[in-house]
Protein backbone atom coordinates (compact mmCIF):
# COMPACT_ATOMS: atom_id res chain seq x y z
CA UNK A 1 0.00 0.00 0.00
CA UNK A 2 2.64 2.70 0.66
CA UNK A 3 4.54 2.02 -2.36
CA UNK A 4 1.61 2.01 -4.50
CA UNK A 5 0.38 5.48 -2.35
CA UNK A 6 3.94 6.94 -3.58
CA UNK A 7 2.79 6.00 -7.18
CA UNK A 8 -0.43 8.01 -6.72
CA UNK A 9 1.64 10.46 -4.86
CA UNK A 10 4.49 10.95 -7.97
CA UNK A 11 1.30 10.40 -10.79
CA UNK A 12 -0.62 13.64 -9.08
CA UNK A 13 2.86 15.65 -8.37
CA UNK A 14 5.69 14.43 -10.51
CA UNK A 15 3.96 12.33 -13.16
CA UNK A 16 5.47 13.10 -16.80
CA UNK A 17 2.92 13.55 -19.84
CA UNK A 18 4.93 11.94 -23.41
CA UNK A 19 5.72 15.05 -24.66
CA UNK A 20 7.76 16.13 -21.42
CA UNK A 21 9.14 12.73 -21.21
CA UNK A 22 10.33 13.12 -25.53
CA UNK A 23 11.40 16.73 -24.32
CA UNK A 24 13.75 15.14 -21.50
CA UNK A 25 15.12 12.15 -24.22
CA UNK A 26 15.73 15.75 -26.51
CA UNK A 27 17.93 17.02 -23.84
CA UNK A 28 19.82 13.92 -22.85
CA UNK A 29 20.54 13.42 -27.01
CA UNK A 30 21.77 17.12 -27.11
CA UNK A 31 24.49 16.56 -24.32
CA UNK A 32 25.20 13.12 -26.14
CA UNK A 33 25.46 14.55 -29.42
CA UNK A 34 27.88 17.77 -28.05
CA UNK A 35 30.46 15.00 -26.56
CA UNK A 36 30.17 13.19 -29.82
CA UNK A 37 31.16 16.02 -31.93
CA UNK A 38 34.08 17.23 -29.47
CA UNK A 39 34.94 13.84 -29.85
CA UNK A 40 35.17 13.40 -33.50
CA UNK A 41 37.15 16.82 -33.92
CA UNK A 42 39.80 15.55 -31.63
CA UNK A 43 39.82 12.31 -33.92
CA UNK A 44 39.98 14.37 -36.93
CA UNK A 45 43.04 16.62 -35.44
CA UNK A 46 44.90 13.49 -34.54
CA UNK A 47 44.37 12.39 -38.25
CA UNK A 48 45.44 15.34 -39.59
CA UNK A 49 48.79 15.18 -37.27
CA UNK A 50 49.29 11.74 -38.49
CA UNK A 51 48.99 12.40 -41.95
CA UNK A 52 50.92 15.73 -41.73
CA UNK A 53 53.14 16.42 -38.78
CA UNK A 54 51.55 19.23 -38.03
CA UNK A 55 49.00 20.40 -35.07
CA UNK A 56 47.31 23.41 -36.81
CA UNK A 57 43.91 23.63 -39.00
CA UNK A 58 43.66 21.98 -41.72
CA UNK A 59 45.08 24.79 -44.05
CA UNK A 60 47.97 26.00 -42.17
CA UNK A 61 49.24 22.12 -42.00
CA UNK A 62 49.24 22.01 -45.44
CA UNK A 63 50.75 25.45 -45.87
CA UNK A 64 53.96 23.89 -44.03
CA UNK A 65 54.18 20.91 -46.02
CA UNK A 66 56.57 20.22 -49.17
CA UNK A 67 54.92 20.34 -52.54
CA UNK A 68 54.97 16.43 -53.36
CA UNK A 69 53.26 15.98 -49.92
CA UNK A 70 50.33 18.02 -50.59
CA UNK A 71 50.12 16.08 -53.55
CA UNK A 72 50.03 12.76 -52.12
CA UNK A 73 48.23 12.80 -48.40
CA UNK A 74 44.90 13.90 -50.36
CA UNK A 75 44.90 10.75 -52.21
CA UNK A 76 46.73 8.81 -50.08
CA UNK A 77 43.66 10.10 -47.25
CA UNK A 78 40.90 9.54 -50.38
CA UNK A 79 41.80 5.63 -50.61
CA UNK A 80 42.03 5.07 -47.19
CA UNK A 81 38.14 6.36 -46.70
CA UNK A 82 37.40 4.72 -49.76
CA UNK A 83 38.72 1.21 -48.88
CA UNK A 84 36.87 1.86 -45.06
CA UNK A 85 33.42 1.80 -46.86
CA UNK A 86 34.25 -1.08 -48.88
CA UNK A 87 35.20 -2.45 -45.71
CA UNK A 88 32.64 -2.23 -44.00
CA UNK A 89 30.20 -3.40 -46.92
CA UNK A 90 31.90 -6.79 -46.83
CA UNK A 91 31.24 -7.16 -43.26
CA UNK A 92 27.69 -6.88 -44.64
CA UNK A 93 24.83 -5.34 -45.41
CA UNK A 94 22.35 -3.60 -43.20
CA UNK A 95 18.55 -3.27 -43.79
CA UNK A 96 18.73 0.00 -41.92
CA UNK A 97 19.92 3.15 -43.76
CA UNK A 98 22.90 5.21 -42.88
CA UNK A 99 21.00 8.38 -44.62
CA UNK A 100 19.57 10.27 -41.60
CA UNK A 101 17.42 12.42 -43.78
CA UNK A 102 15.78 9.02 -44.97
CA UNK A 103 14.95 7.94 -41.50
CA UNK A 104 13.26 10.69 -40.05
CA UNK A 105 11.32 11.37 -43.58
CA UNK A 106 10.53 8.20 -45.46
CA UNK A 107 12.09 5.45 -43.08
CA UNK A 108 11.49 4.16 -39.52
CA UNK A 109 14.03 6.07 -37.26
CA UNK A 110 16.36 3.38 -37.43
CA UNK A 111 20.09 3.34 -38.37
CA UNK A 112 22.53 1.38 -39.36
CA UNK A 113 25.14 0.94 -36.53
CA UNK A 114 27.93 0.18 -38.48
CA UNK A 115 27.86 1.43 -41.56
CA UNK A 116 27.33 4.70 -39.95
CA UNK A 117 30.31 4.12 -38.13
CA UNK A 118 31.84 3.01 -40.99
CA UNK A 119 31.13 6.29 -43.16
CA UNK A 120 32.32 8.48 -40.18
CA UNK A 121 35.75 6.77 -40.11
CA UNK A 122 35.73 7.32 -43.69
CA UNK A 123 34.72 10.98 -43.40
CA UNK A 124 37.49 11.80 -41.19
CA UNK A 125 40.24 10.21 -43.41
CA UNK A 126 39.23 12.37 -46.34
CA UNK A 127 38.67 15.63 -43.81
CA UNK A 128 41.99 15.34 -41.80
CA UNK A 129 43.62 14.52 -45.35
CA UNK A 130 42.43 17.36 -46.94
CA UNK A 131 39.32 16.99 -48.94
CA UNK A 132 37.63 19.63 -49.70
CA UNK A 133 34.03 18.72 -47.66
CA UNK A 134 32.74 20.11 -44.17
CA UNK A 135 32.96 18.37 -40.91
CA UNK A 136 29.39 19.10 -40.09
CA UNK A 137 28.34 15.81 -42.27
CA UNK A 138 29.65 12.64 -40.06
CA UNK A 139 29.24 14.97 -37.18
CA UNK A 140 25.51 15.15 -38.07
CA UNK A 141 25.83 11.58 -38.91
CA UNK A 142 27.21 10.34 -35.30
CA UNK A 143 24.51 12.43 -33.61
CA UNK A 144 21.89 10.57 -35.15
CA UNK A 145 23.06 7.34 -34.80
CA UNK A 146 23.53 7.63 -31.31
CA UNK A 147 19.76 9.30 -31.10
CA UNK A 148 18.43 6.22 -33.05
CA UNK A 149 20.26 3.77 -30.93
CA UNK A 150 18.76 5.21 -27.84
CA UNK A 151 15.27 4.87 -29.77
CA UNK A 152 15.92 1.14 -30.22
CA UNK A 153 17.15 0.27 -26.99
CA UNK A 154 14.02 2.42 -25.11
CA UNK A 155 11.84 0.19 -27.57
CA UNK A 156 10.15 3.61 -28.75
CA UNK A 157 7.62 3.70 -32.05
CA UNK A 158 8.49 4.77 -35.63
CA UNK A 159 7.38 7.86 -34.80
CA UNK A 160 9.26 8.60 -31.87
CA UNK A 161 12.12 7.05 -33.17
CA UNK A 162 12.06 9.65 -36.33
CA UNK A 163 11.82 12.44 -33.69
CA UNK A 164 14.75 11.63 -31.58
CA UNK A 165 16.75 11.07 -34.61
CA UNK A 166 15.74 14.41 -36.04
CA UNK A 167 16.67 15.97 -32.41
CA UNK A 168 19.90 14.47 -33.17
CA UNK A 169 20.30 15.70 -36.34
CA UNK A 170 19.53 19.50 -34.90
CA UNK A 171 22.24 18.61 -32.45
CA UNK A 172 24.91 17.16 -34.68
CA UNK A 173 24.40 21.21 -36.54
CA UNK A 174 24.35 23.19 -33.70
CA UNK A 175 27.54 21.43 -32.28
CA UNK A 176 29.09 21.49 -35.52
CA UNK A 177 28.41 25.43 -35.98
CA UNK A 178 28.27 26.66 -32.17
CA UNK A 179 24.36 27.48 -33.55
CA UNK A 180 21.61 26.25 -31.82
CA UNK A 181 18.61 28.27 -33.34
CA UNK A 182 20.43 27.33 -36.61
CA UNK A 183 20.57 23.65 -35.62
CA UNK A 184 16.98 23.44 -34.54
CA UNK A 185 15.49 25.21 -37.27
CA UNK A 186 17.94 23.45 -40.38
CA UNK A 187 16.57 20.15 -39.26
CA UNK A 188 12.87 21.78 -38.74
CA UNK A 189 12.59 23.54 -42.29
CA UNK A 190 15.03 20.75 -44.55
CA UNK A 191 14.19 17.82 -42.76
CA UNK A 192 10.92 17.73 -41.29
CA UNK A 193 9.14 20.39 -43.41
CA UNK A 194 7.27 21.97 -40.77
CA UNK A 195 7.79 24.09 -37.58
CA UNK A 196 5.28 23.92 -34.87
CA UNK A 197 6.05 23.23 -31.00
CA UNK A 198 5.52 19.60 -30.96
CA UNK A 199 8.15 19.19 -33.19
CA UNK A 200 10.47 22.03 -32.62
CA UNK A 201 10.37 22.22 -28.62
CA UNK A 202 12.69 18.75 -28.77
CA UNK A 203 14.70 19.97 -31.73
CA UNK A 204 15.36 23.33 -29.38
CA UNK A 205 15.98 21.41 -26.41
CA UNK A 206 18.59 19.21 -27.95
CA UNK A 207 20.30 21.57 -29.90
CA UNK A 208 20.55 23.93 -26.69
CA UNK A 209 22.67 21.37 -25.05
CA UNK A 210 24.56 20.13 -27.94
CA UNK A 211 25.99 23.75 -27.82
CA UNK A 212 26.32 24.44 -24.52
CA UNK A 213 28.69 20.86 -23.98
CA UNK A 214 30.66 22.22 -26.92
CA UNK A 215 30.93 25.44 -25.08
CA UNK A 216 32.13 23.87 -22.41
CA UNK A 217 35.41 22.60 -24.37
CA UNK A 218 35.97 25.08 -26.61
CA UNK A 219 34.20 28.65 -25.67
CA UNK A 220 31.35 30.54 -26.71
CA UNK A 221 32.91 33.14 -28.40
CA UNK A 222 30.98 33.32 -32.11
CA UNK A 223 32.38 31.40 -34.91
CA UNK A 224 33.57 34.00 -36.92
CA UNK A 225 35.57 36.61 -34.91
CA UNK A 226 34.87 39.88 -37.45
CA UNK A 227 34.67 43.67 -37.10
CA UNK A 228 30.94 45.14 -36.18
CA UNK A 229 29.08 45.35 -39.49
CA UNK A 230 27.28 48.68 -40.40
CA UNK A 231 24.04 49.84 -42.50
CA UNK A 232 25.27 53.24 -43.34
CA UNK A 233 22.48 54.61 -45.35
CA UNK A 234 18.98 53.11 -46.35
CA UNK A 235 19.80 52.71 -50.32
CA UNK A 236 22.60 50.29 -49.54
CA UNK A 237 19.66 47.99 -49.09
CA UNK A 238 19.48 48.13 -52.46
CA UNK A 239 22.99 46.52 -53.15
CA UNK A 240 22.01 43.95 -51.06
CA UNK A 241 18.70 42.91 -52.89
CA UNK A 242 21.03 42.76 -55.77
CA UNK A 243 23.32 40.91 -54.48
CA UNK A 244 20.57 37.89 -53.45
CA UNK A 245 19.61 37.93 -56.97
CA UNK A 246 23.19 37.09 -57.79
CA UNK A 247 23.13 34.35 -55.24
CA UNK A 248 19.71 33.44 -56.19
CA UNK A 249 21.35 32.91 -59.89
CA UNK A 250 24.54 31.36 -58.65
CA UNK A 251 23.34 28.69 -56.55
CA UNK A 252 21.69 26.50 -59.01
CA UNK A 253 25.09 26.31 -61.13
CA UNK A 254 26.94 25.54 -58.06
CA UNK A 255 24.48 22.57 -57.43
CA UNK A 256 24.70 21.70 -61.44
CA UNK A 257 28.08 21.42 -60.92
CA UNK A 258 28.34 19.02 -57.89
CA UNK A 259 26.24 16.56 -59.67
CA UNK A 260 28.14 17.14 -63.39
CA UNK A 261 30.87 16.00 -60.95
CA UNK A 262 29.19 12.97 -59.65
CA UNK A 263 27.95 12.06 -63.10
CA UNK A 264 31.91 12.31 -64.50
CA UNK A 265 33.03 9.62 -61.53
CA UNK A 266 30.51 7.49 -61.81
CA UNK A 267 31.85 7.06 -65.87
CA UNK A 268 35.21 6.03 -64.53
CA UNK A 269 33.73 2.68 -63.64
CA UNK A 270 35.86 2.59 -61.11
CA UNK A 271 36.17 1.00 -57.12
CA UNK A 272 35.01 3.33 -54.82
CA UNK A 273 38.94 3.67 -53.30
CA UNK A 274 40.41 4.44 -56.84
CA UNK A 275 37.83 7.27 -57.32
CA UNK A 276 37.86 8.15 -53.84
CA UNK A 277 41.87 8.39 -54.95
CA UNK A 278 41.90 10.17 -57.81
CA UNK A 279 39.44 12.63 -56.10
CA UNK A 280 41.85 13.59 -53.97
CA UNK A 281 44.72 13.39 -56.32
CA UNK A 282 42.65 16.53 -57.99
CA UNK A 283 42.66 18.28 -54.47
CA UNK A 284 46.51 17.56 -53.91
CA UNK A 285 47.69 18.66 -57.49
CA UNK A 286 45.23 22.23 -56.81
CA UNK A 287 46.72 22.24 -53.68
CA UNK A 288 50.19 22.28 -54.55
CA UNK A 289 49.72 26.30 -55.63
CA UNK A 290 46.83 27.14 -53.36
CA UNK A 291 46.43 24.78 -49.98
CA UNK A 292 43.71 27.23 -48.80
CA UNK A 293 41.61 24.73 -50.68
CA UNK A 294 42.07 21.86 -48.54
CA UNK A 295 39.29 21.60 -45.58
CA UNK A 296 35.90 23.14 -45.38
CA UNK A 297 37.64 26.83 -45.88
CA UNK A 298 37.13 28.11 -42.63
CA UNK A 299 40.07 29.96 -42.06
CA UNK A 300 40.03 31.32 -45.68
CA UNK A 301 36.41 32.75 -45.01
CA UNK A 302 37.52 34.28 -41.16
CA UNK A 303 39.98 36.08 -43.88
CA UNK A 304 37.62 36.96 -46.11
CA UNK A 305 35.57 38.67 -43.24
CA UNK A 306 38.41 40.40 -41.81
CA UNK A 307 39.30 41.73 -46.05
CA UNK A 308 42.59 40.23 -45.98
CA UNK A 309 42.43 39.13 -49.19
CA UNK A 310 42.82 41.19 -52.84
CA UNK A 311 39.48 40.06 -54.83
CA UNK A 312 41.59 38.94 -58.01
CA UNK A 313 43.98 36.70 -55.98
CA UNK A 314 40.05 35.40 -54.32
CA UNK A 315 38.57 34.84 -57.67
CA UNK A 316 41.29 32.65 -58.49
CA UNK A 317 41.07 30.86 -55.39
CA UNK A 318 37.06 30.57 -55.50
CA UNK A 319 37.47 29.03 -58.98
CA UNK A 320 39.99 26.18 -57.29
CA UNK A 321 38.13 25.75 -54.03
CA UNK A 322 34.86 24.85 -56.53
CA UNK A 323 37.08 22.71 -58.39
CA UNK A 324 37.97 20.63 -55.44
CA UNK A 325 35.26 21.05 -54.18
CA UNK A 326 33.55 19.19 -56.51
CA UNK A 327 36.38 16.50 -57.25
CA UNK A 328 35.45 15.76 -53.26
CA UNK A 329 32.11 15.41 -53.62
CA UNK A 330 31.91 13.90 -56.78
CA UNK A 331 34.70 11.07 -55.70
CA UNK A 332 31.62 10.29 -53.27
CA UNK A 333 33.51 11.57 -50.61
CA UNK A 334 30.90 11.24 -47.08
CA UNK A 335 31.42 14.61 -45.53
CA UNK A 336 28.88 18.27 -45.72
CA UNK A 337 28.91 20.26 -48.06
CA UNK A 338 27.02 23.10 -46.08
CA UNK A 339 30.18 24.57 -45.29
CA UNK A 340 31.77 24.69 -48.90
CA UNK A 341 28.51 26.34 -49.86
CA UNK A 342 29.16 29.12 -46.92
CA UNK A 343 32.54 29.67 -48.44
CA UNK A 344 31.14 29.86 -52.11
CA UNK A 345 29.25 32.60 -50.81
CA UNK A 346 31.43 34.45 -48.68
CA UNK A 347 33.73 34.35 -51.89
CA UNK A 348 30.71 35.43 -54.28
CA UNK A 349 29.62 38.23 -51.41
CA UNK A 350 32.91 39.85 -51.74
CA UNK A 351 34.03 39.93 -55.09
CA UNK A 352 30.85 41.55 -55.68
CA UNK A 353 31.96 43.83 -53.30
CA UNK A 354 35.26 44.31 -54.76
CA UNK A 355 33.71 44.88 -58.29
CA UNK A 356 31.07 47.83 -57.65
CA UNK A 357 34.54 49.21 -54.92
CA UNK A 358 36.26 48.92 -58.27
CA UNK A 359 33.33 50.96 -60.30
CA UNK A 360 31.85 53.02 -57.12
CA UNK A 361 34.93 54.72 -56.38
CA UNK A 362 34.58 53.27 -52.90
CA UNK A 363 31.22 54.82 -52.15
CA UNK A 364 29.54 51.63 -51.38
CA UNK A 365 30.25 49.28 -48.42
CA UNK A 366 33.41 47.11 -47.58
CA UNK A 367 33.68 43.52 -49.41
CA UNK A 368 33.67 42.01 -45.86
CA UNK A 369 29.36 43.47 -45.21
CA UNK A 370 28.79 41.88 -48.67
CA UNK A 371 30.83 38.77 -47.75
CA UNK A 372 28.20 38.11 -45.04
CA UNK A 373 25.20 38.47 -46.81
CA UNK A 374 26.36 36.60 -49.84
CA UNK A 375 27.09 33.50 -47.02
CA UNK A 376 23.63 33.75 -46.01
CA UNK A 377 21.76 34.53 -49.03
CA UNK A 378 23.87 31.41 -51.14
CA UNK A 379 23.11 28.87 -48.39
CA UNK A 380 19.55 29.80 -48.45
CA UNK A 381 19.13 29.73 -52.51
CA UNK A 382 21.07 26.58 -51.93
CA UNK A 383 19.00 24.43 -49.53
CA UNK A 384 15.87 26.62 -49.75
CA UNK A 385 16.00 27.29 -46.09
CA UNK A 386 16.21 31.32 -46.14
CA UNK A 387 15.36 31.22 -42.27
CA UNK A 388 17.36 28.63 -40.86
CA UNK A 389 20.07 30.76 -43.91
CA UNK A 390 19.44 34.07 -41.65
CA UNK A 391 19.79 32.67 -38.53
CA UNK A 392 22.96 30.61 -38.98
CA UNK A 393 25.08 33.43 -40.50
CA UNK A 394 23.50 35.31 -37.00
CA UNK A 395 24.93 33.17 -34.73
CA UNK A 396 27.90 32.82 -36.81
CA UNK A 397 29.10 36.58 -36.01
CA UNK A 398 26.43 37.75 -33.37
CA UNK A 399 26.41 40.71 -34.77
CA UNK A 400 22.73 42.17 -34.77
CA UNK A 401 23.56 45.03 -37.28
CA UNK A 402 23.89 42.31 -40.46
CA UNK A 403 20.34 41.61 -39.56
CA UNK A 404 18.07 43.79 -42.42
CA UNK A 405 20.25 43.71 -45.23
CA UNK A 406 20.59 39.63 -44.30
CA UNK A 407 17.18 38.67 -44.24
CA UNK A 408 16.77 40.76 -48.05
CA UNK A 409 19.09 39.07 -49.28
CA UNK A 410 18.65 35.49 -47.93
CA UNK A 411 14.61 36.02 -48.80
CA UNK A 412 15.36 37.31 -52.22
CA UNK A 413 18.06 34.73 -53.46
CA UNK A 414 15.75 32.22 -52.38
CA UNK A 415 13.23 33.00 -54.58
CA UNK A 416 15.39 33.44 -57.23
CA UNK A 417 16.81 30.37 -56.78
CA UNK A 418 13.68 28.54 -56.69
CA UNK A 419 12.19 30.06 -59.54
CA UNK A 420 14.96 28.16 -61.72
CA UNK A 421 15.14 24.98 -60.02
CA UNK A 422 13.06 23.34 -57.22
CA UNK A 423 15.63 21.08 -56.17
CA UNK A 424 17.61 21.94 -53.11
CA UNK A 425 20.99 20.93 -52.33
CA UNK A 426 18.92 18.14 -50.14
CA UNK A 427 15.85 17.90 -51.61
CA UNK A 428 17.10 15.40 -54.49
CA UNK A 429 18.47 12.88 -52.44
CA UNK A 430 15.35 12.91 -50.57
CA UNK A 431 12.83 12.59 -53.84
CA UNK A 432 15.30 10.35 -55.09
CA UNK A 433 15.26 7.89 -52.40
CA UNK A 434 10.98 8.44 -52.16
CA UNK A 435 10.83 7.47 -55.97
CA UNK A 436 12.90 4.11 -54.82
CA UNK A 437 10.20 3.50 -51.81
CA UNK A 438 7.83 0.60 -52.24
CA UNK A 439 6.04 1.10 -48.95
CA UNK A 440 2.49 2.46 -48.39
CA UNK A 441 2.41 5.49 -48.53
CA UNK A 442 1.93 8.20 -45.33
CA UNK A 443 -1.30 9.32 -45.72
CA UNK A 444 -2.57 6.03 -45.52
CA UNK A 445 -1.55 5.28 -41.98
CA UNK A 446 -3.81 3.87 -39.44
CA UNK A 447 -3.84 3.02 -36.24
CA UNK A 448 -2.61 -0.73 -36.26
CA UNK A 449 0.71 1.22 -38.01
CA UNK A 450 1.50 2.89 -34.62
CA UNK A 451 0.11 0.34 -32.50
CA UNK A 452 2.31 -1.25 -29.28
CA UNK A 453 1.10 -4.55 -28.76
CA UNK A 454 0.93 -6.27 -25.52
CA UNK A 455 -0.64 -2.97 -22.79
CA UNK A 456 -0.22 -3.55 -19.81
CA UNK A 457 -3.74 -4.86 -18.15
CA UNK A 458 -5.62 -7.21 -15.81
CA UNK A 459 -8.84 -9.41 -15.78
CA UNK A 460 -11.81 -7.69 -14.77
CA UNK A 461 -11.69 -10.62 -11.46
CA UNK A 462 -8.71 -9.49 -10.57
CA UNK A 463 -8.22 -8.26 -7.12
CA UNK A 464 -6.95 -4.78 -5.55
CA UNK A 465 -3.63 -5.77 -5.03
CA UNK A 466 -2.99 -7.20 -8.45
CA UNK A 467 -4.27 -4.11 -9.70
CA UNK A 468 -1.99 -1.97 -6.92
CA UNK A 469 1.16 -4.56 -8.43
CA UNK A 470 0.53 -3.73 -11.82
CA UNK A 471 0.23 0.01 -11.66
CA UNK A 472 4.11 -0.13 -9.34
CA UNK A 473 5.46 -2.18 -12.06
CA UNK A 474 4.45 -0.09 -14.77
CA UNK A 475 4.32 3.73 -16.10
CA UNK A 476 0.67 4.32 -16.68
CA UNK A 477 -2.22 6.50 -15.49
CA UNK A 478 -4.84 4.05 -17.14
CA UNK A 479 -4.89 -0.17 -16.52
CA UNK A 480 -7.30 -1.93 -19.29
CA UNK A 481 -9.42 -4.22 -18.03
CA UNK A 482 -11.02 -7.32 -19.90
CA UNK A 483 -12.91 -10.50 -19.78
CA UNK A 484 -11.45 -13.70 -19.87
CA UNK A 485 -11.60 -13.59 -23.64
CA UNK A 486 -9.11 -10.90 -23.40
CA UNK A 487 -12.10 -8.36 -24.78
CA UNK A 488 -11.67 -5.04 -23.54
CA UNK A 489 -14.21 -3.96 -20.47
CA UNK A 490 -12.96 -0.80 -19.93
CA UNK A 491 -9.72 0.63 -17.66
CA UNK A 492 -8.66 1.16 -14.09
CA UNK A 493 -7.54 5.14 -13.26
CA UNK A 494 -4.56 5.40 -11.26
CA UNK A 495 -6.75 8.48 -9.87
CA UNK A 496 -9.52 6.49 -9.06
CA UNK A 497 -7.65 3.99 -6.62
CA UNK A 498 -6.68 6.56 -4.32
CA UNK A 499 -9.60 6.52 -1.71
CA UNK A 500 -8.88 2.96 -1.12
CA UNK A 501 -5.65 3.53 -0.04
CA UNK A 502 -6.30 4.70 3.31
CA UNK A 503 -8.47 1.83 3.72
CA UNK A 504 -7.34 -1.46 3.70
CA UNK A 505 -10.18 -3.87 4.76
CA UNK A 506 -12.27 -2.41 1.74
CA UNK A 507 -9.10 -2.58 -1.24
CA UNK A 508 -9.33 -6.62 0.04
CA UNK A 509 -12.89 -6.53 -0.99
CA UNK A 510 -12.53 -4.17 -4.55
CA UNK A 511 -11.92 -6.53 -8.21
CA UNK A 512 -10.96 -4.44 -11.12
CA UNK A 513 -14.58 -4.63 -12.97
CA UNK A 514 -16.04 -2.59 -9.78
CA UNK A 515 -13.73 0.62 -9.91
CA UNK A 516 -13.31 0.35 -14.28
CA UNK A 517 -14.82 3.21 -16.24
CA UNK A 518 -16.12 1.73 -18.84
CA UNK A 519 -16.51 5.35 -21.08
CA UNK A 520 -12.86 4.55 -22.41
CA UNK A 521 -13.05 5.10 -26.32
CA UNK A 522 -11.51 2.71 -28.49
CA UNK A 523 -9.62 2.22 -31.58
CA UNK A 524 -9.65 -0.35 -33.77
CA UNK A 525 -6.51 -1.15 -36.55
CA UNK A 526 -8.39 0.40 -39.35
CA UNK A 527 -8.90 3.86 -37.26
CA UNK A 528 -7.35 6.73 -39.03
CA UNK A 529 -4.85 9.14 -37.21
CA UNK A 530 -7.42 11.94 -37.63
CA UNK A 531 -10.24 9.87 -36.18
CA UNK A 532 -7.92 9.08 -33.48
CA UNK A 533 -6.50 12.49 -32.24
CA UNK A 534 -10.27 13.36 -32.19
CA UNK A 535 -10.84 10.57 -29.50
CA UNK A 536 -7.85 11.63 -27.57
CA UNK A 537 -8.90 15.55 -27.34
CA UNK A 538 -12.37 14.02 -26.06
CA UNK A 539 -10.42 11.50 -23.64
CA UNK A 540 -8.03 14.00 -22.91
CA UNK A 541 -5.47 10.81 -21.97
CA UNK A 542 -2.03 9.56 -23.62
CA UNK A 543 -2.85 6.20 -24.62
CA UNK A 544 -6.09 4.67 -26.21
CA UNK A 545 -6.36 0.62 -26.54
CA UNK A 546 -6.76 -1.02 -29.67
CA UNK A 547 -8.85 -3.92 -30.61
CA UNK A 548 -9.58 -6.05 -33.03
CA UNK A 549 -12.99 -4.22 -34.13
CA UNK A 550 -16.43 -3.22 -32.76
CA UNK A 551 -18.12 -6.43 -32.76
CA UNK A 552 -15.02 -8.04 -31.70
CA UNK A 553 -13.43 -5.91 -29.26
CA UNK A 554 -9.94 -8.34 -28.30
CA UNK A 555 -7.63 -6.11 -26.98
CA UNK A 556 -4.60 -6.17 -29.19
CA UNK A 557 -2.57 -2.86 -28.24
CA UNK A 558 -2.20 0.75 -27.69
CA UNK A 559 -1.91 3.75 -28.97
CA UNK A 560 -0.17 7.09 -27.72
CA UNK A 561 -0.93 10.54 -28.78
CA UNK A 562 2.42 11.82 -28.81
CA UNK A 563 2.80 9.31 -31.42
CA UNK A 564 -0.14 9.97 -33.55
CA UNK A 565 0.83 14.01 -33.54
CA UNK A 566 4.15 12.91 -34.89
CA UNK A 567 2.94 10.50 -37.17
CA UNK A 568 0.99 13.52 -38.20
CA UNK A 569 3.39 15.88 -38.32
CA UNK A 570 5.54 13.25 -41.03
CA UNK A 571 2.47 13.28 -43.07
CA UNK A 572 2.78 16.78 -43.51
CA UNK A 573 6.03 16.55 -44.99
CA UNK A 574 5.30 13.84 -47.05
CA UNK A 575 2.57 16.04 -48.52
CA UNK A 576 5.18 18.93 -48.68
CA UNK A 577 7.61 16.84 -50.93
CA UNK A 578 5.21 15.11 -53.07
CA UNK A 579 4.23 19.45 -53.96
CA UNK A 580 7.82 20.12 -54.24
CA UNK A 581 7.91 16.83 -57.21
CA UNK A 582 4.71 18.19 -58.74
CA UNK A 583 5.06 19.99 -62.34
Amino acid sequence: MHLLALRVWASENLQFSDLQKTLLWAGVIGVIGGFSSVLFLDFIAFLNQCFTGHSAGIVESFEGLTKWRRLVIPAIGGVLAGATILLGRRLGQSRHTTDYMEAVVLGDGLLSARSSLTKCVSAAFSIASGGSIGREGPIVQLSALLASLSGRLRGWSAPRRRMIVACGAAAGIASAYNAPLAGALFVAEIVLGSISMDTMGPLVVSSVLATQVVRHFHGSMPLYDIPLFELRSTWELSLYLLLGIVAGLAAPLFLSSLRWSEKAFDRLNLPLYWKLGIGGLIVGALAIWYPQVCGNGYSVVVGILNQKWPWTALAILCLMKMLATCATFGSGAVGGVFTPTLFTGACLGYLFGGLLQLFGHGAVPTPGGFALVGMGAFLAAATHAPIMAILIVFELTLDYQIILPLMLGCVVAFYVSNAICRNSIYSESLQRKKAQERREPMGSLKAADLMRPGPAHIREDSRFSEIAHVFIMNDIKYLFVTDKENRFKGAVALHDIKPYLTMPELANLVIAKEIARADIPTLTRSTTLDEAMNLFVRHGGERLPVVENAENPLLIGSVSKMDVILAMAQITNSDALNHEEAP
